[in-house]
C-alpha cells in the first residue's frame, strides 16, 4: 500500500464523524470478543460482541476476517479510549425493521433460525431483528412442548408490525392450515370409495384411531379394526405406526376407515370349517345370562346356549364356565346368511340307556337283601 499524501492525511485529519452516523470500514483486526476496523477516522474503530450480535458467545473470529469490508454505526465518538465505539447489529436491526415492514405489507413468507424458545412461544431473529411467535400460532394443532422447534428453520408471516412498541408478530399457523387446505382439495380430488391407502396414526381414543392421510385425517373405528374383537385401540396401535386401510365411506370431508379387507374375511370359509355335526374348540369370550358366546378365531363367534352345556340344569353358564376357557363342542346349527353358529357341549355325550328309577323303602331300617342270591344258597345246601 502506498504512503499517504500530505494532502490526504490532512484530510484525514479533518474528517469528522457524528454519532449515529452510518460508517464503512476494513477490518485490520479480530479477536474473540472484538473486530477492529480502520473507518478512515483519526481514530480506529471497535465493534464488541455485544455490537455484533445478539448471540451470546459468538467466536468473532469464526464469522469476521481481516480484510473485509463491514458497515456500522457510530455509536459514541470517543469510548474514552480514544476509539469509536460502533454497531453492527443496531445498523442490522434497522435494515432489518426495513426488510420486515416490507415483509408485512406484502405478506411474504420468511424463512429464519428459531433462536430461543420462550414459555408463550418462539423467538426467530431475521436480520438482528427480533420476532415473537406466539405459541397458539405456533402449529395448527395445540402443542404443549415446543422445544422441539428450537434451532430449526421455520416459515412464517408477519401478522403484526410495531418496532416503536417493539412488537413483532409472526404467525406459522395460518401457512400450515392453508398448506392442509390445499393439500386436503388434491387428496378428495383423487381417493374415491374402496381405494386402499396408506397413513400414519395421529391420535389414538378409547373408539378408534385418527389416521392422517396427507391432507385430510380418517376415522378407524373400534369396530373396523379388525374381523376380531378389538378390546382397546390403544392397545393395538400407538401415534406415529404406519397402518393400510381402505376407504370405506366418504361423506363430505370425513373420511370412514376399515381394516377388515375382504380377502381375510374369517366368513368366506367358515361354512365348510363350522358345518353342523363338525367338532370345534373355542374360548369363551363373553357371557350372558342365556349362554355363553365362544370365539372359534378372530371374527367367528359361536353361542353355547346355557341349555347345551351339561346334562346336568345349569342355572348360568358361570356356575361352570369361566372367560377365557378353553371349549371343545359340536355345532348344531350354522347360519351363513346371519352369520350365526350354534354349539352343544351336551351333544358330546353319547346318550346313556335310561335308568330306572328305585323304589322309595317303605321301611327305613330294614336291611336291603339280595334275594336270588339267598335261594340260590338255600339250594346248595
Amino acid at each position: 500500500m502506498s504512503e499517504m499524501s500530505f494532502e490526504q492525511m490532512l484530510e484525514e485529519s479533518l474528517k469528522t464523524i457524528r454519532n449515529g452516523e452510518v460508517v464503512e470500514g476494513t477490518v485490520i483486526d479480530v479477536k474473540p470478543d472484538e473486530i477492529i476496523l480502520n473507518i478512515g477516522y483519526k481514530s480506529d474503530g471497535i465493534i464488541t460482541r455485544n455490537e455484533y450480535t445478539n448471540e451470546p458467545n459468538v467466536d468473532l473470529t469464526t464469522v469476521v476476517s481481516v480484510g473485509d469490508t463491514m458497515e456500522a454505526k457510530v455509536v459514541k465518538v470517543n469510548d474514552g479510549e480514544g476509539q469509536v465505539l460502533l454497531s453492527y447489529k443496531r445498523l442490522a436491526a434497522e435494515k432489518g425493521n426495513k426488510r420486515l415492514e416490507e415483509a408485512f405489507e406484502n405478506q411474504e413468507v420468511l424463512t429464519a433460525k428459531v433462536a430461543q424458545v420462550l414459555a408463550g412461544g418462539l423467538s426467530v431473529v431475521v436480520d438482528e431483528t427480533r420476532v415473537f411467535i406466539p405459541a397458539s400460532l405456533v402449529s395448527d394443532v395445540y402443542e404443549k412442548d415446543l422445544t422441539k422447534y428450537d434451532g430449526q428453520e421455520i416459515e412464517f408471516v408477519i401478522t403484526e408490525f410495531n418496532p416503536r412498541r417493539r412488537r413483532i408478530i409472526g404467525d406459522r399457523k395460518q401457512l400450515l392450515l392453508a398448506k392442509k387446505e390445499e393439500m386436503q382439495k388434491e387428496l378428495f380430488a383423487r381417493i374415491k370409495v374402496g381405494d386402499v391407502v396408506e397413513g400414519t396414526v395421529k391420535n389414538v381414543t378409547d373408539f378408534g384411531a385418527f389416521i392422517d392421510l396427507g391432507g385430510a385425517d380418517g376415522l378407524l373405528h373400534i369396530s373396523e379394526i379388525s374381523w376380531g374383537r378389538v378390546e382397546n385401540p390403544k392397545k393395538v396401535f400407538k401415534v406415529g405406526d404406519v397402518v393400510k386401510t381402505f376407504i370405506k365411506d366418504i361423506n363430505g370431508n370425513k373420511i370412514a376407515l376399515s381394516m377388515k379387507f375382504e380377502d381375510q374375511n374369517p366368513w368366506n370359509n367358515a361354512a365348510e370349517k363350522y358345518a353342523v355335526g363338525n367338532v370345534v374348540t373355542g374360548k369363551v369370550a363373553r357371557m350372558t345370562d342365556f349362554g355363553a358366546f365362544v370365539e372359534l378365531e378372530p371374527g367367528v363367534d359361536a353361542l353355547l346356549h346355557v341349555s347345551q352345556i351339561s346334562k346336568d340344569h345349569i342355572e348360568k353358564p358361570s356356575d361352570v364356565l369361566q372367560v377365557g376357557q378353553e371349549v371343545t363342542a359340536k355345532v348344531v346349527d350354522f347360519n351363513a346368511e346371519d352369520k350365526k353358529i350354534s354349539l352343544s357341549i351336551k351333544a358330546l355325550t353319547a346318550p346313556q340307556p335310561e335308568e330306572k328309577a328305585e323304589e322309595p323303602e317303605e321301611d327305613a331300617d330294614v336291611v336291603s337283601v339280595d334275594i336270588d342270591a339267598v335261594i340260590a344258597a338255600e339250594k346248595e345246601e
